[in-house]
């Protein structure tokens, strides 16, 4: 079973391993809850008997998402363990992931006053969303932002965040993901836009939730990156 933490009232993280390069990742799922007890599923994992009961008993299971493109590792996973739900993504995700999908662009409209959907533009391949619940002021993200936690993240892993990803505080946007941005502008503009909602914490699509200053956080990604304008 994966490691489950509620992170608000309506919100909760499900951590599962995902190692590569010798290191673990870790998927996060993120449950956001809407006011009538519905979930939105945010990322898919090797769901087990377990994780489905657990999910369950936080709320009504009602749409699976996918974020981004670069997600598709645990897709028909996830669609077996939620066979008759909504599956979300954006463009060219089925074709990724061999699955039949709905399109990411616009949200359903049962999440109207509850849950943001926010494309990030100016970027190539992956179709990056993020989403903001609003209840809770949790913004919940793919791959736009990598945070590891210093005091347990050591030796190789350490190294691989702090000099190949580029990451030297542990947080923010990876080197990888940066060969993505196509119009920096862009890019940037919807970012600046995510500074506009008032979130309290980030839920990040790998490792550890960003809990505090959440917001200072994101604007030192930018500033790192030269994208405060």
């Amino acid at each position: 079973m994966s490691h489950w933490e509620q992170l608000a009232d309506d919100v909760a993280l499900l951590q599962f391993p995902q190692r590569a390069f010798g290191i673990d990742f870790r998927r996060n799922v993120t449950l956001l809850r809407l006011r009538d007890g519905r979930l939105v599923i945010h990322s898919t994992a090797p769901f087990g008997p377990e994780d489905v009961q657990a999910i369950g008993r936080f709320g009504q299971p009602a749409w699976m998402v996918d974020v981004t493109l670069m997600h598709d590792t645990f897709a028909k996973a996830g669609r077996t363990a939620f066979p008759g739900l909504p599956y979300l993504a954006p463009a060219g995700f089925s074709k990724a992931s061999g699955l039949a999908t709905e399109p990411l662009s616009l949200a359903p409209n049962e999440w109207a006053g509850e849950i943001d959907l926010i494309a990030i533009d100016g970027l190539r391949f992956v179709g990056e969303h993020a989403l903001f619940h609003r209840a809770s002021g949790t913004l919940v993200l793919g791959d736009l932002l990598f945070h590891f936690a210093p005091e347990t993240t050591r030796g190789w892993p350490r190294f691989f965040v702090r000099h190949l990803m580029r990451l030297p505080r542990m947080v923010g946007i990876s080197a990888f993901f940066r060969f993505l941005i196509r119009d920096k502008e862009l890019f940037a503009a919807s970012l600046q836009q995510l500074l506009e909602y008032d979130f309290q914490r980030i839920v990040v699509g790998h490792r550890e939730p960003i809990r505090h200053h959440a917001k200072a956080a994101l604007q030192e990604a930018m500033r790192a990156r030269d994208l405060s304008g």
